[in-house]
């Protein structure tokens, strides 16, 4: 099970990578792995604003669909196109190519809520 140290994580395991005030989201290879080949996903739209701890879209499975979790609040700047074509990407790649949204974030400060590697670790323990 792949963790990347360098990201912080939901409980609802949702990925969020920062760069500036810029965030990459995604959901985590644990996520991918329970809900088995993705089918559909459905994002926000550029501009659409995101709050956190609430809902921004969902990924369908040949088994369930889930909600996917905000974990910062802000404004979306750009959305994976790719996964509308080829949603199964989030299963090959959940941390590269399978990124779902970017945001610029209104509060840093929420990064403080989330969790480290080693903390999500033992949450999928």
């Amino acid at each position: 099970m792949d963790v990347p140290e360098n990201l912080k994580y939901t409980d609802e395991h949702e990925w969020i990578a920062v760069d500036g005030d810029i965030a990459t989201i995604g959901i985590t290879d644990y996520a991918q792995g329970e809900l088995g080949d993705l089918v559909f996903v459905e994002l926000p739209e550029v501009g659409d604003e995101i709050i956190q701890g609430n809902s921004f879209g969902t990924v369908e499975a040949v088994k369930a669909v889930s909600d996917l979790f905000a974990p910062v609040s802000g404004s979306v700047t750009e959305v994976n196109e790719l996964l509308a074509a080829d949603p199964e990407t989030v299963n090959k790649d959940p941390y590269g190519d399978g990124w779902m949204i970017k945001v610029k974030m209104s509060n840093p400060g929420e990064l403080d809520d989330l969790l480290d590697a080693a903390t999500y670790k033992n949450l999928i323990a």
